[in-house]
């Protein structure tokens, strides 16, 4: 549902951070300290924002609520695809459109790290690579599984790219990332035959051939509703060590993976030389000779930050969720094994089961939840009543970025995010920049994600997730 946002009479001013400034923490006698405004180390426990909340073990929505959610987002939300509804087949003209509204030529200027330009020559490489010329007039849709992380790519290309050297962090070709046990829709094949252009739930990109295994849609999508399953509820767990399959052993499995959970009533109480008793077994995606899908089960210590099924989904599970990603360096697009804003909070939100779409402005402006809308003009202080009158968990969006409210301090609206460069205005009013590069506890107000503007001025949206 989605309302614009009437103006609100603000009761007070705030108090120790202004919108304009806030005193950084010092800390004597402490290994611990911060040039980060407005942060003091009882800042970065969850414990502290859940003991905040007012009703932190509600339940906000059961699961009956959640699927009825899910199903509805998928209805209304043109950035979702049901991939058990997706075409058994496209025409050559719909793939293309659908690969040429990815693999494009970047509007700005781009280089390598040698600092070379991308040059129109290089382009014309990109899109021969694409194999276009190769498609037939109707093409199969081919369905697989995703066997270990993955980077999803704007051309079938590993080439690094940036729009200058000081934003090097921010490869320009990376576009997501895949997680083992992801489904996608295969749906073209790269001209050196090294990558697949795949469809997922949310997004459509280039991945490398061989971190997919190809079966038949009926078998993937039974592994995918399993009842009995186990979800990771770490930032990143591992499978237990197997000399047997390296394939699954010590495999990394990022928050919000759902893995069916194994049989193992003809085991013998022997999973490749291991006594499964003290921990999770589960059925992973392996694949065989020419790439197709079988299964084999791997073993998950008890010990891991996993459980079955879903967590309940209340104001505590939040903030605890998104707080086992704090200090994690930001990943542009899933880059560097991490994830960006978007990413934290996906990751957190898949376990209570909610699956949301990929980029920050799909997010904003999706019709899932209940969204608030700012109108260009509302003042600062109806925008700052709106923000402060929010609920622990809920997303606040601004230009490309997204954020997870906390709550307030003294006045000041808190949030935790996953950003890259920052700045803030000091108390002599200068704009004072300096490095986060990663996901962390900020104050709202002061923080800036240009030398010109604050993420509170390019806020535009509230989004209750209930």
């Amino acid at each position: 549902m989605i309302t614009k946002w009437k103006p609100l009479v603000v009761a007070s001013a705030l108090a120790t951070c202004s919108l304009i400034s806030c005193k950084a923490a010092e800390v004597t006698g402490s290994s611990w300290s911060t040039n980060v405004i407005g942060i003091e180390e009882m800042h970065l426990t969850a414990e502290h924002w859940a003991n905040l909340t007012t009703q932190p073990d509600d339940v906000l929505k059961d699961a009956d609520g959640i699927a009825a959610l899910g199903s509805q987002a998928f209805d209304d939300d043109p950035n979702l695809v049901d991939l058990a509804s997706y075409p058994d087949e496209l025409t050559s003209a719909e793939l293309t459109d659908i690969i040429l509204s990815m693999s494009k030529p970047y509007k700005a200027a781009l280089y390598y790290r040698d600092g070379v330009a991308v040059e129109l020559a290089d382009y014309d490489r990109y899109q021969a690579s694409l194999n276009l010329a190769e498609l037939s007039d109707v093409v199969g849709v081919r369905f697989g599984l995703v066997l270990q992380r993955a980077d999803m790519r704007t051309w079938p290309t590993s080439d690094v790219v940036f729009k200058s050297q000081e934003t090097y962090d921010l490869d320009r070709f990376q576009e997501n990332g895949l997680f083992p046990a992801d489904m996608v829709a295969v749906l073209h094949e790269s001209a050196d035959g090294d990558w697949l252009f795949v469809q997922s739930f949310n997004y459509a990109a280039w991945v490398k051939k061989d971190k997919i295994a190809i079966g038949q849609r009926a078998e993937i999508l039974a592994y995918k509703n399993a009842e009995n399953f186990l979800l990771v509820t770490g930032s990143k767990v591992t499978t237990n060590f197997n000399p047997n399959a390296a394939a699954i052993s010590e495999l990394q499995l990022d928050m919000g993976i759902r893995l069916p959970l194994a049989d193992l009533s003809d085991s013998a109480h022997n999973v490749d030389g291991q006594n499964p008793y003290a921990s999770y077994a589960v059925r992973l995606p392996v694949s065989e000779e020419n790439a197709v899908l079988s299964f084999r089960t791997a073993l998950i210590a008890r010990s891991q930050d996993v459980q079955r099924g879903y967590l309940p989904f209340t104001r505590r599970n939040i903030v605890e969720q998104a707080f086992k990603f704090l200090g994690e360096r930001y990943g542009w697009g899933h880059s560097y094994n991490a994830r960006d804003c978007t990413g934290l909070v996906s990751e957190v939100y898949k376990t209570f089961g909610i699956q949301l779409p990929r980029n920050s402005g799909q997010q904003g402006h999706s019709p899932i939840g209940e969204s608030i809308q700012f109108s260009a003009d509302i003042s600062d202080e109806d925008k700052l009543a709106a923000v402060m009158s929010a609920d622990v968990g809920d997303l606040l969006y601004s230009t490309g970025h997204v954020m997870l409210y906390l709550g307030t301090v003294d006045g000041m609206p808190y949030v935790i995010h996953d950003l890259s460069g920052f700045g803030w205005i000091g108390e002599d009013g200068k704009v004072q920049e300096g490095v986060l590069n990663g996901v962390s506890v900020t104050p709202l107000t002061p923080i800036h994600s240009s030398r010109e503007t604050t993420y509170f001025e390019e806020i535009y949206a509230i989004k209750k997730i209930r």
